[in-house]
């Protein structure tokens, strides 16, 4: 039996993704420290039109308002105990946005990481963490998700994790990582580590790749690194609207609504099917996207040398597989998804 997003990427054959959700919301008045989550109740006009704001600059899927919505993050809130229900009122609020946007529209619910270290580094165990994958993925399935979206996960055994807790809710599901490290992630994951990663799991995901990170041209070499691996899975692109600097007390983001249009159509030219923006993405830039894979055809994959000419230097000399050394650089580091 198909699922949804398999149907529409079928129909479509390339999808717009959403932008962020943190540096939407912080415009709408969400304060540092503060658990965007809690406003899928204290705020539910603002969450849809965080929602709304992605489907009217032509999303064909956006994530809801429950990146930390897991009784791990939510703790620190005390909270931890409404995993459940917050992630059910988020994905209910991307329901009533989605059912009335006039065409298909996909709502992914948003799974992030637990924000603690797996065993045998750190005390979060595999059953534990299955547990809490699997309170998030079944509220949002109860709130009408269509798929989860696990997302800026950087350890294998987490995302493996939440694989089984998606396959206990009985979610379909895609899942990206965050390779904001020298073109690895925190724990060391390369594209191909993570191309075998996905095939050999037993609940696999619908499509796989890459979020966040440190900027667009980084994020497009690591999709060249996912499609070199010869996958039939979906490739996800999900980079931050350029590079974050800091200015008068508030993190803004350099990447300009032209600069994500061309990063938007070289996604799709270097292998991803599924392309939208994490930190920084704004409706500004997710309809400058839009317009550009609408009206740009498919030409084939651009050079690392084309990509840094279009998109900015690369943070690192090579993207952690060894096989592309020597390759234009800057110094930098990444953010968290915002």
């Amino acid at each position: 039996m198909s699922d949804p997003l398999t149907t529409l990427l079928a129909e479509k054959g390339v999808l717009l993704a959403d932008g962020a959700t943190g540096t939407n919301l912080f415009a709408m008045g969400l304060m540092s420290g503060d658990a965007p989550e809690l406003w899928n109740e204290d705020e539910p006009d603002k969450v849809r039109t965080l929602y709304k704001g992605a489907v009217d600059a032509g999303s064909d899927i956006f994530l809801t308002n429950s990146f930390g919505a897991n009784a791990s993050r939510l703790k620190l809130h005390d909270a931890g105990h409404r995993a459940f229900e917050l992630s059910q009122m988020a994905a209910e609020l991307g329901r009533d946005v989605a059912d009335a946007a006039g065409r298909k529209v996909i709502v992914a619910g948003s799974v992030g990481p637990t924000g603690d270290i797996m065993e045998p580094v750190g005390s979060l165990t595999h059953a534990d963490a299955v547990e809490i994958f699997h309170e998030t993925a079944a509220g949002l399935k109860a709130g009408g998700a269509d798929i989860g979206w696990l997302e800026t996960i950087s350890a294998p055994e987490e995302y493996t994790a939440a694989a089984e807790g998606f396959a206990l809710a009985e979610l379909p599901w895609v899942g990206t990582m965050s390779f904001d490290t020298a073109g690895r992630t925190m724990m060391g994951v390369t594209s191909t580590d993570m191309a075998t990663l996905v095939s050999g799991l037993n609940f696999p995901p619908l499509a796989f790749g890459a979020n966040c990170g440190t900027g667009a041209s980084d994020l497009l070499r690591t999709v060249l690194g996912f499609a070199a691996t010869g996958t039939t899975l979906p490739i996800i692109a999900k980079g931050n609207a350029g590079i974050p600097k800091y200015h008068d007390g508030h993190i803004h983001y350099d990447g300009t609504p032209e600069l994500m249009a061309n990063y938007a159509t070289m996604a799709r030219d270097c292998g991803a099917t599924i392309i939208g923006g994490c930190c920084g993405t704004t409706p500004a830039h997710l309809e400058k996207m839009r317009e550009a894979l609408d009206t740009h055809s498919a030409r084939p994959a651009p050079s690392l040398d084309a990509i840094v000419a279009a998109l900015g230097a690369f943070s690192s000399a090579t993207d952690g597989t060894g096989d592309d050394g020597n390759r234009p650089a800057r110094k930098r580091r990444g953010r968290r998804a915002a």
